[in-house]
């Protein structure tokens, strides 16, 4: 039996053409910073793959975009380089709750380093205002980092309002877009961000690429050390097949295959709700839906054990999750379910996430919905 995969928000299935893409490359191993014909032909795929990212996020040519491992060092580097840049300016940084732990522990780590974090709360919807960023700001604040779109909710922030506030204020401005990449035209001059991160395993790509983009006229430190790779800001080998799956998994995403995708999700959202409401679950949707991706569909099923709801729908052929996926045997509840409603709330043990991606359609998530139904009828305590 083959399972039914709803929990993209933790990675994602290669799409078929990226997988192409890999094994065509696999032959070119050219190192890109030799000179002869084999580093000339890949140093020519990785500028490539550089260009259609660049242009997949309307970057400029003079803007950097920096690959580098994934999510978690773009975020780091981005957070780490531009605190240890900048303490002479100001030792104040301002992020969420909310965040991808890349981001909070990074900004814990600061703490230790003699730094002031802001974390601000979010509202029992999940939703940060722009009012609260502007609240929190002074004068010493070199930092703000904010993530696009909720990895566990779905909720997104406001990040263009924030840009706008930021644009008279010497704060660099970092967004994780991780959760936003595969549904979002993103335009990283109309959001006015500094930074912005991504990966590629979350939008059918491979595991182990990312990138950072770096607003023109910024110059950060390099993180690591040994090598001028990457304009002298990430040294060690390319990894060319990487970048150029990463590429061509973006490629997978124009603008109407993003809005076909979200208005699939949408529905797949309905089937599920109304197959819990007809069944007469007690259930509520842990986030605001109003401002939210469709990817993600947080569920509150009260009175049903999460972990058991997990594991029995893993038994039946169902993959789902509860919570972010970096936090993986792990058995402290969400942190952001726990921002929104508080500690030893009934939520943070009854809320699972469904999250869909490519190749999710409307039978299976059918199938899904009616076992879910079933399951937490049988479970209700």
């Amino acid at each position: 039996m083959t399972a039914i995969y709803l929990d993209n928000g933790a990675t994602t299935p290669l799409h078929p053409k990226v997988k192409e893409a890999i094994i065509d490359t696999l032959d070119n191993f050219g190192n890109p910073s030799s000179i002869h014909s084999y580093g000339r032909t890949a140093y020519h795929v990785m500028e490539e793959a550089r260009l259609t990212l660049k242009t997949y996020i309307h970057a400029t040519a003079k803007d950097q975009l920096i690959f580098v491992s994934g999510g978690t060092e773009s975020d780091n580097t981005a957070i780490m380089q531009t605190a240890m840049s900048r303490k002479e300016v100001g030792k104040h940084l301002i992020t969420t709750q909310v965040e991808h732990p890349a981001v909070l522990e990074t900004m814990r780590f600061l703490e230790t380093q003699g730094f002031e974090v802001t974390y601000l709360p979010v509202s029992q919807t999940g939703e940060i205002t722009v009012e609260q960023v502007k609240q929190a700001l002074r004068p010493d604040t070199i930092l703000v980092s904010m993530m696009y779109t909720n990895n566990e909710t779905g909720v997104m922030f406001p990040i263009k309002e924030v840009g706008e506030l930021l644009a008279d204020h010497p704060a660099y401005f970092h967004t994780d877009a991780v959760q936003a990449f595969s549904l979002e035209s993103i335009n990283v001059k109309e959001l006015k961000v500094d930074f912005l991160s991504a990966t590629a395993h979350k939008i059918n790509g491979p595991k182990g690429i990312g990138l950072l983009y770096v607003k023109e006229g910024i110059s950060l430190p390099t993180l690591l050390h040994g090598g001028e790779q990457e304009g002298k800001k990430r040294p060690g080998t390319e990894d060319i097949t990487g970048m150029h799956a990463f590429a061509v998994a973006a490629s997978q995403l124009d603008d109407e295959e993003k809005l076909r995708r979200k208005e699939l999700f949408k529905e797949f959202h309905h089937i599920i709700k109304q197959t819990l409401t007809e069944a007469q679950v007690d259930f509520s949707v842990n986030g605001s839906e109003e401002h939210a991706s469709p990817h993600v569909l947080n569920l509150w099923l009260k009175g049903v054990p999460n972990n058991l709801m997990l594991m029995r729908l893993d038994l039946e052929g169902f993959v789902i999750s509860t919570g972010s996926a970096c936090s993986a045997g792990n058995i402290d509840p969400s942190h952001v379910i726990e921002a929104m409603y508080g500690k030893n709330h009934p939520s943070l043990d009854e809320s699972i996430r469904i999250s869909f991606g490519y190749g999710n359609n409307t039978e299976d998530v059918t199938k899904f919905a009616k076992a879910l139904a079933s399951v937490a009828t049988q479970l209700k305590k």
